[in-house]
């Protein structure tokens, strides 16, 4: 490999890299405009909500524990899933997630149904954004996106996206069961499990591909030039 190579390679990586970093940040703050806007989160966020209301820890640091028995799991099943995006996903998303939560509380305590819809919105749209960026960067992926990986990669137990749906379900069910244990109204359940864990499950797919397709490849392949 000539010294040109060597850079080009370098080059490429520092850019997957910084895209890994900025698409797992721009999730993290989606997460805390979904939690804002109450009206249901991603399959897994509603797992953590459960956990979250009944464990008496930092968010952040619950997302840490929780996602390290992931990583766990996963190096002991199959460690080809994991790499630099994992590790950040890991460390960062909880305690972001955390603070900017906590910072939109400060700014609207009292946010109405008008407004909470329109963060929403803007939550499913910038998580697409921040997951195409976070995908197409391709350093490994997240914790949780790694055990429906294995199950039908590696152990063969079905599709992919069969499997997922399984998990998906499971995390939505056991999220759910927790935060009625910790002591939540039966009608509090669609502030975790609601209109936008169903949106996200028919829509996050198409949006994170037209990221995927109209910014994030063009950005790669742009920094190759």
């Amino acid at each position: 490999m000539s010294n040109t190579d060597i850079i080009k390679f370098l080059s490429e990586r520092k850019r997957r890299i910084a895209m890994s970093l900025a698409g797992v940040i721009i999730c993290a703050i989606s997460v805390g405009i979904f939690k804002l806007a109450a009206l249901g989160v991603d399959p897994f966020q509603s797992l953590m909500s459960g956990l979250d209301a009944i464990i008496p820890i930092e968010f952040g640091t619950l997302y840490v524990i929780v996602n390290a028995i992931l990583l766990i799991f996963s190096l002991v099943a199959d460690r080809h899933n994991i790499g630099i995006a994992t590790f950040i996903n890991l460390f960062l998303l909880g305690y972001i997630t955390q603070f900017t939560y906590a910072a939109l509380q400060k700014v609207f305590p009292n946010p109405s149904m008008i407004f909470r819809i329109i963060c929403l919105i803007i939550g499913i749209v910038i998580i697409c954004f921040g997951s195409a960026l976070y995908m197409t960067a391709d350093l490994g992926v997240s914790t949780y996106d790694a055990v429906a990986i294995v199950m039908a990669n590696k152990w063969k137990l079905g599709k992919f996206k069969y499997i997922r749906i399984c998990t998906d379900l499971v995390c939505v069910t056991l999220g759910c069961a927790l935060f009625v244990m910790a002591g939540n109204a039966i009608g509090k359940i669609p502030t975790i499990a609601g209109v936008g864990t169903i949106i996200t499950a028919f829509f996050m797919g198409p949006l994170i591909d037209f990221f995927n397709i109209k910014i994030a490849r063009p950005m790669l392949e742009r920094g190759k030039k």
